[in-house]
């Protein structure tokens, strides 16, 4: 079972720091993010207990902007912890052997302090953090029982989870709140689980929108966050990905957004400037159309000729152009595998990070003459217009 509730903000710190001294039962804790009008001297910091030669340690690491800082101290050194729990944080997230605590300080300087049950498979102990994790959200993770899903649901959280935690890797530099959007959210299954995953296991402050053309979807996506007590924090949007009101985001999901939707999410992205994107496209219509009206340049008719295989084609070919024209615009991409192809046929993801970078000659000329020689347009360079030849500055 759960627990929250509004607290002083000097009884939460307390138990915070009861917690965080607990010798024996902490497994980590996180601290993140400001209170209004205030700003740490430190971005981010982390602790966890160690098991070193001269002894078990607390280790202290924090990230000031610059470079992270670690450092081990005794069990007794309450000093080092209470040097911390001083700095004006916006979030705790201490995971003891038996309970998890999460702690944020409202915009009007209160304290919501919500606990819950540790998930059984987290192992507490020096080192244990070491263990190899099944899953990044726990599967018994009381979200489920609200949110319901399939075994092979949960697989898919999973591989979304590893693919969101590997874009936005170690950054220090995270705004706080980070602005996530997922566009074509659909019944916010995964929407949900990224922000459980933020704020609970990497201790991030999150502002999530969720958009889907279905007002029903939003209606019962909004219920689904009051229940869980997060309608502060995540809200939803009835319209389509390319008109929702929605007027920035650092982060950008679009997952299985059908044909040119992709293409709609990703031109939002850019033109949001978002920071991360993540978009696994379902259906590729638009270039197989193209394709099949069109003459392929000499010798690659073969390619076309056979419906089967020019739809296969149409799908590499199309999210080709899409990481070219995502380059154009100032980002560095990867292609990879979202999950594996027995769970889904669609099972690519762009993965993507703003680094506002110019395009070199070499890009643009690779990619004018690939759309040249397949007499193609892309749907996402017309949604882009000049901005795959000029991207925005930093």
């Amino acid at each position: 079972m759960a627990a929250k509730g509004m607290l002083p903000l000097d009884d939460a710190l307390a138990e915070v720091r009861a917690a965080l001294l607990d010798r024996g039962r902490l497994i980590r804790a996180v601290a993140a993010g400001r209170r209004k009008g205030m700003t740490p001297s430190l971005v981010r910091a982390q602790l966890r207990p160690v098991a070193l030669k001269s002894g078990d340690r607390l280790q202290i690491v924090t990230d000031d902007g610059a470079r992270p800082h670690t450092r081990n101290v005794g069990w007794d050194d309450t000093e080092a912890v209470d040097e911390l729990l001083a700095e004006p944080f916006g979030n705790w997230h201490v995971e003891t052997i038996d309970e998890t605590l999460q702690l944020r300080v409202t915009k009007k300087g209160d304290a919501h302090l919500h606990r819950a049950a540790t998930p059984s498979d987290r192992v507490a102990g020096p080192g244990a953090h070491d263990r190899a994790k099944e899953h990044l959200l726990d599967p018994g993770d009381p979200l489920f029982d609200v949110i319901g899903g399939t075994a092979a649901k949960r697989r898919q959280v999973d591989a979304f989870l590893r693919a969101l935690d590997a874009v936005l890797g170690d950054d220090p530099d995270l705004p706080q709140p980070l602005r996530v959007v997922d566009l074509g959210c659909g019944n916010a299954y995964l929407t949900f689980a990224g922000y459980r995953y933020l704020t609970k296991v990497r201790g991030l402050t999150a502002e999530l929108v969720g958009v889907d053309v279905r007002d029903d979807q939003r209606v019962r996506n909004t219920e689904l966050a009051a229940q869980l007590g997060w309608s502060e924090w995540v809200r939803f949007e009835a319209g389509t990905i390319a008109t929702a009101a929605v007027d920035a985001a650092d982060v950008v999901l679009a997952l299985h957004a059908c044909d040119t939707a992709t293409d709609e999410a990703l031109a939002r992205a850019v033109r949001w400037r978002a920071r991360y994107v993540l978009a696994a496209p379902c259906c590729h219509h638009d270039v197989a159309t193209q394709l099949r009206g069109g003459r392929a340049p000499a010798p690659y008719s073969p390619l076309v000729k056979y419906g089967i295989l020019r739809e296969r084609f149409a799908d590499v070919l199309t999210d080709t152009l899409r990481a070219q024209l995502l380059r154009l615009s100032g980002y560095t991409v990867d292609v990879v595998e979202f999950i594996d192809s027995r769970h889904t046929p669609r099972n690519l993801l762009l993965r993507a990070r703003r680094t506002g970078a110019a395009p070199t000659a070499a890009q643009r000329d690779e990619y004018a003459r690939l759309v040249a020689e397949w007499g193609l347009t892309p749907h996402l360079a017309t949604l882009l217009g000049d901005q795959d030849s000029a991207p925005a500055s930093s």
